[in-house]
């Protein structure tokens, strides 16, 4: 192979490179650019006290073993305590029984208990409630829809709202049975 060969085998790799970086950087640009006009149309709205909360259907099992919808609207007028968990989660499932335990009690003053599953198959949520004897409704999120729409990050975080269907407290983390029943009592209709 003569110089001039080498030179052009050079040359020509080069050129390579550069095509292959300037191609490496249009996509680089083009998804920080699709990321940025994504981020700007999504609702990224954070809900804190005050706000109203916003409205969801889910499904759950009923007693009959057949599939049910809840909606939070539904719930207008009574103080909902909105819980995000999951099976795998100890935290969620040590204040379970704290929940349970004061059910009946904050159900008949109208509170009711919502304790939305982010499990995503139905067998393990099932065995989960007989384990715990669970009677407050435990919807399924599956699709991660709600929990979602609240921005819930770590598990479990509960909601508490109140019968205006606005948020009281938002809490991030397991409760003691104290702490629970004092955010039931902040919701409590009049």
């Amino acid at each position: 192979m003569g110089i001039e060969e080498a030179k052009i085998k050079k040359h020509k790799k080069k050129r390579n490179r550069f095509i292959f970086r300037i191609s490496i950087l249009a996509v680089l640009v083009g998804a920080t650019i699709f990321a940025l006009v994504s981020n700007s149309r999504a609702d990224n709205t954070i809900y804190r006290a005050g706000d109203q909360a916003p409205d969801f259907q889910l499904q759950q099992i009923n007693e009959n073993n057949e599939w049910e919808t809840i909606q939070l609207s539904d719930f207008k007028g009574k103080g909902v305590m909105l819980n995000f968990w999951g099976t795998w989660c100890k935290p969620c499932e040590a204040e379970m029984p704290y929940m349970q335990s004061l059910y009946p009690e904050y159900e008949e003053k109208g509170i009711e208990i919502i304790a939305v599953s982010l499990d995503n198959t139905k067998l393990v949520v099932d065995r989960f409630i007989d384990k715990y004897d669970l009677t407050f409704p435990i919807p399924h999120d599956v699709t991660g829809e709600v929990r979602d729409l609240y921005k819930i990050g770590p598990i479990p975080s509960s909601i508490f709202i109140n019968p205006e269907g606005e948020i009281e407290t938002v809490v991030n983390g397991a409760l003691t049975l104290d702490r629970l029943e004092g955010y039931l009592q902040e919701i409590q209709p009049k």
